[in-house]
């Protein structure tokens, strides 16, 4: 069964507020006319209060309502008339156009300005006097200025809403936006943490179980050296990283951030590690004059070549590791190369998260990074990691 929405209030006081107005005009005396056609004085009463229960339809049934009320309007124009019908129906007229369908909010204008210039051309025909116009005019204010009034207020509204619904996108993008920015903060920072840790911890694992497994005091002490060494190493390198994630606001690239000027000490320390390893470690810096690099290069670059050299401990077969640096055509080449093939020393199990984290590296610069065999002059293996890094303007 269809039920009717009930009116908005607003509607409701707007109707009692034109009847009551209507009925105090129609007991003192004045109206709009003097001649009329059908009834008596109380005939204006009805239009008025057709005209007042079409005001409940204002904001459910605007069409209907206009309808309605243009032909009490035009039986008010046959008895006394009525300013209140007349007040009432320019509201339907502006209701009609605020609250009605988009295709009638566009055609009420156009209609009402049509019969405004039709009315006031016909006038003009019949009674052949310039009074005539002050009877469009009238027609235009009752007609056309309340669909015009209508339309901009239509308009402001729609603007409003679309400046809402803009406001609610640009709050849906800003959350999207900083979900990304922490999720790349969080990646950022699970990388800080496994290149910090992963070559200490996979050294102290190593000499850990060396010591544990060879029963040689010269072998157990140099082995704990190299444990405690890569200890406090490790303890240094997280409090430096815990200090930099505290850090906010800083200007500039922090000072601690690992560069390509202490790479020889990184070598100098891998060397140190692997040692017993039977693995030999050695630099080569084939850039011209070793100028500093943009910061992020020189982190990834640092960063890569500690991830590649912490696989080869855990990894490579006894043999010279090698790091070479490369600087040409605005492009950074790292290269880190070790013996490929089973070595009888004890590892430390891999996750493979190193490599997933040189990959994010270089993706952030937009560069490229490989890893796998490559044959040696002797016939065995080398397995290398090479990574090219843009350092270019548009990077």
């Amino acid at each position: 069964m269809f039920t009717s929405p009930r009116p908005h209030r607003h509607d409701v006081l707007i109707a009692v507020t034109g009847l009551a107005g209507g009925l105090t005009l129609w007991a003192a005396g004045p109206h709009t006319q003097g001649g009329r056609v059908l009834g008596g004085h109380g005939a204006a009463l009805v239009p008025l209060a057709v005209t007042a229960a079409l005001e409940l339809l204002r904001r459910t049934r605007p069409r209907t309502a206009l309808a309605l009320g243009t032909l009490a309007l035009i039986a008010d124009r046959f008895t006394t008339g009525s300013l209140a019908t007349v007040l009432m129906y320019t509201d339907l007229m502006y209701a009609a156009v605020v609250y009605g369908s988009p295709a009638a909010a566009r055609r009420i204008p156009v209609t009402a300005f049509l019969v405004t210039v039709a009315v006031t051309i016909g006038l003009l025909a019949w009674f052949r006097r310039p009074e005539a116009l002050l009877l469009g005019v009238v027609t235009g204010l009752v007609s056309f200025a309340p669909a015009l009034t209508g339309v901009s207020v239509r308009n402001h509204r729609e603007a409003a809403e679309a400046a809402g619904l803009r406001a609610d996108r640009t709050g849906l993008l800003a959350e999207t936006d900083r979900a990304r920015a922490v999720a790349a903060e969080r990646s950022r920072m699970a990388r800080e943490l496994h290149d910090v840790v992963a070559n200490h911890l996979s050294a102290i694992a190593i000499h850990s179980t060396a010591a544990l497994s060879i029963d040689d005091p010269a072998t157990s002490r140099d082995a704990l050296g190299v444990i405690r060494r890569n200890s406090v190493d490790g303890l240094a390198e997280m409090r430096r990283l815990i200090g930099l994630l505290r850090e906010s606001g800083a200007a500039g690239p922090p000072s601690a951030v690992p560069a390509l000027s202490s790479l020889d000490s990184l070598v100098e320390q891998a060397g140190a590690n692997s040692a017993s390893s039977g693995l030999t470690v050695t630099l080569e810096d084939r850039r011209e004059g070793a100028a500093p690099l943009p910061v992020p290069v020189e982190l990834a670059a640092y960063r890569i070549v500690q991830e590649a050299l912490t696989n080869a401990l855990k990894h490579a077969a006894p043999g010279p590791v090698t790091v070479r640096l490369e600087h040409a055509r605005e492009v950074l080449t790292v290269e880190v190369s070790s013996v490929l093939g089973d070595r009888p020393a004890l590892r430390a199990p891999g996750s493979g998260a190193g490599l997933v984290g040189m990959r994010e590296r270089v993706a952030l610069l937009r560069g490229t990074v490989e890893a796998g065999p490559e044959p040696r002059g002797d016939g065995a293996e080398n397995w290398t990691v090479r990574a090219e890094l843009p350092v270019g303007e548009g990077m």
